[in-house]
């Protein structure tokens, strides 16, 4: 039962990211009982035919025909889109595991492109780029209006070549500069070690093709001299990626047979459910990797943050309902849709929204995200991911029907004044030191209130610095902020010679 299903998860995309090529199940007809309608087609037809005839400049057909697909997409959910000749190709490499650039997943926020995750050992996650900060430059060139195609397309580039980003970070005063020298990205999705007192501990950064196959070489090898007292799974800032990765690192920690997730939309085939499968070389594991029988029972605790979704919503949503592994850390994002992607040639495509999906017990996360078993800080002196979350996107999906809302007061105080960055993994990683904490039955703490009470303090310290700076200020300074008009408005009028400021 469970392997017929599988085997077409491959082929499925929920993340981020993108992936492979799907059938839909959708034609150039209309449904059934849905005629196409002519007369509005009609018209688009006339519409197109008079900028191509008649409009001042000529524009390709080319042009006309994608920027019409683009704006099919302009209303309808966020991560529902056009994928051009280059889109497209992104998109593929990504999926693979390599592309040339900076390293970080990004989304967008006030018309400027935004960091969703940099990805683990890239010039940008060395650089010090965070989660949740806005680009506000590129090379000196404002984002502003900037598309995120072209935001991607300008941070994209030949390895060894330089870009200048300018940041603006919650808690910073001032714009910051970075300059970051381009490599060849080769991403490696899954990274481990052994603890101490015997305890595993497992990162993925991104579900790709290869994900299952290399954590179960990864638990393999963290199992040669005895099988672990617990284990960690990180999925802290994993955007997603490749239901199939999800659906192969749940069946790890689950019974073969048990449902993982179910996905549900307009088509028939949308409607599909996906069972843990047994994995060794015949079930989706390469090079004939044979899962350690331990994996199904050991203690575990699943790291999850604003930056988890989609892919990694779904796992820990699934061991969360079997109560096979406690979560940890903040609220994840809340991406509780499944993209498709249909080629259109063989250089574009459409990656588009076909259904959502839900947790073995039926729950939608679309928007709510997963809630932690245990809340914990992302640092002991408090949060340092701003950014927003699916509810936040423009067109995002409604959940189920009587779906209860996520608590935004939940998520606790936020570091102020200046971010100092930790390694997920490292010795001053303060939600995995919980997460040990509560593998070895000792108490779970959301923040350290030392540091809390040590960072308010050092906040308040600097802000009436600076308020005592600007007190200094002569008052004549002040008054050259003003221009002539007396109200910081600099008014012009519009003249056949061009602009004329009034004075």
């Amino acid at each position: 039962m469970s392997t017929r299903k599988n085997r077409s998860l491959s082929w499925i995309l929920t993340g981020f990211l993108g992936g492979v090529l799907v059938s839909l199940g959708i034609s150039a007809v209309a449904q059934k009982g849905e005629p196409l309608p002519l007369k509005a087609l009609q018209q688009f037809a006339n519409v197109y035919g008079a900028i191509k005839s008649s409009y001042v400049e000529p524009v390709p057909d080319q042009t006309l025909i994608d920027d019409a697909i683009k704006g099919l997409f302009a209303d309808l959910d966020p991560h529902s889109v056009y994928l051009d000749e280059e889109a497209y190709k992104q998109m593929q490499d990504i999926t693979r595991g390599g592309f040339g650039g900076l390293g970080i997943e990004i989304g967008t926020q006030d018309g400027m492109p935004k960091v969703i995750a940099p990805i683990e050992d890239t010039p940008a996650a060395r650089a010090g780029i965070l989660t949740g900060d806005l680009i506000t430059g590129i090379d000196g060139e404002p984002t502003k209006g900037m598309s995120l195609n072209d935001a991607v397309k300008k941070m994209r580039g030949e390895p060894g070549t330089p870009i200048d980003l300018t940041i603006r970070r919650a808690g910073s005063s001032k714009p910051l500069k970075f300059h970051i020298v381009r490599e060849m990205i080769k991403t490696r999705s899954v990274r481990g070690k052994m603890l101490d007192h015997d305890i595993a501990y497992v990162r993925i950064s991104q579900f790709q093709d290869r994900t299952t196959s290399d954590m179960v070489r990864m638990l393999s090898s963290l199992s040669k001299k005895q099988a672990p007292k617990g284990l960690v799974l990180d999925l802290r800032n994993d955007p997603g990626g490749l239901l199939d990765g999800a659906i192969g690192v749940a069946s790890a920690f689950l019974e073969p047979g048990k449902l993982v997730v179910s996905t549900k939309g307009r088509i028939p085939s949308s409607n599909e459910e996906f069972y843990a499968r047994p994995l060794d070389g015949s079930h989706g594991v390469e090079d004939g990797g044979q899962l350690p029988a331990w994996t199904r029972t050991v203690p575990m605790v699943v790291l999850v943050n604003v930056g988890s979704a989609s892919a990694s919503e779904i796992v820990a949503g699934a061991l969360q309902d079997y109560k096979r592994a406690r979560i940890i850390g903040n609220r994840t994002f809340g991406k509780g849709s499944v993209q498709s992607v249909l080629q259109l040639d063989k250089d574009t495509g459409i990656k588009l929204t076909t259904a959502r999906y839900y947790t073995p017990s039926g729950r939608s996360i679309q928007n709510t995200g997963v809630e932690p078993d245990y809340v914990v800080d992302d640092s002991a002196a408090g949060n340092l991911f701003r950014m927003q979350r699916e509810v936040d996107l423009r067109h995002h999906l409604e959940n189920q029907p009587g779906a209860q809302g996520a608590d935004d007061q939940a998520d606790g105080d936020f570091v102020q004044g200046e971010i100092k960055m930790f390694e997920f993994g490292g010795a001053d990683d303060w939600q995995l030191r919980q997460a040990v904490n509560a593998l070895q039955g000792r108490p779970v703490q959301k923040s350290d209130p030392v540091q809390v009470k040590q960072a308010r303090a050092e906040a308040r310290d600097a802000g009436a610095d600076a308020a005592a700076g600007e007190a200094r200020k002569p008052a004549q300074a002040e008054k050259k902020t003003l221009n002539d008009a007396g109200d910081g408005v600099e008014r012009y009028r519009v003249t056949p010679e061009g602009l004329i400021r009034i004075p």
